[in-house]
């Protein structure tokens, strides 16, 4: 993906909290497309190998929770976090992270990011397929700006982590 670049038309199958639903789980199922995330808005959308791995509950989900105030600022609506988990896996990742301010987005079959060119092997450490780590400032379903973490392929043997961060997408707005 580059500036100019529109995002794919993917169906993502989330799953919201319906208290209609009763019991002691209650969500239901609800598909959501790039459009309803994207259309309209400015929002920052950054991706990462997997929720509850260590660079990704360390510094990349809190970091840009913690900065979501000073993003709003620079005219950004929304900060999505995108992986290739499963909804009943980020929003589990986002309870226990005590995310308020960051949305999360299950790409769980990995369509999203396979048709963005992210989707890579991490077998070496028995992941199967996931996202490279990656941001992106996104305008109305357009890329504005494209932050991709150096060295991209499969089953790279580190965890490259900085162009990426919220503090590098902070300079970009900034300048």
């Amino acid at each position: 993906m580059k500036p100019g670049d529109k995002l794919p038309d993917v169906t993502f199958k989330t799953r919201v909290r319906d208290e209609s639903v009763g019991g002691p789980n209650p969500y239901r199922w609800e598909d959501k497309t790039t459009a309803d995330y994207f259309g309209g808005k400015r929002v920052i959308l950054f991706s990462l190998p997997g929720a509850f791995t260590p660079t990704c509950s360390t510094y990349q989900l809190p970091g840009f929770e913690k900065m979501a105030a000073d993003f709003k600022e620079k005219g950004i609506d929304d900060i999505y976090c995108m992986s290739v988990n499963d909804s009943f896996v980020m929003n589990q990742w986002a309870k226990a992270q005590g995310i308020e301010n960051v949305k999360v987005i299950p790409d769980g079959s990995g369509e999203f990011t396979e048709k963005v060119g992210m989707l890579v092997a991490k077998d070496n450490l028995g992941f199967g397929k996931r996202s490279w780590r990656y941001a992106a400032i996104i305008n109305d379903g357009v890329v504005e700006a494209w932050f991709e973490e150096p060295g991209r392929c499969d089953n790279h043997g580190e965890d490259p982590y900085g162009e990426s961060s919220p503090e590098n997408l902070m300079k970009s707005l900034a300048a």
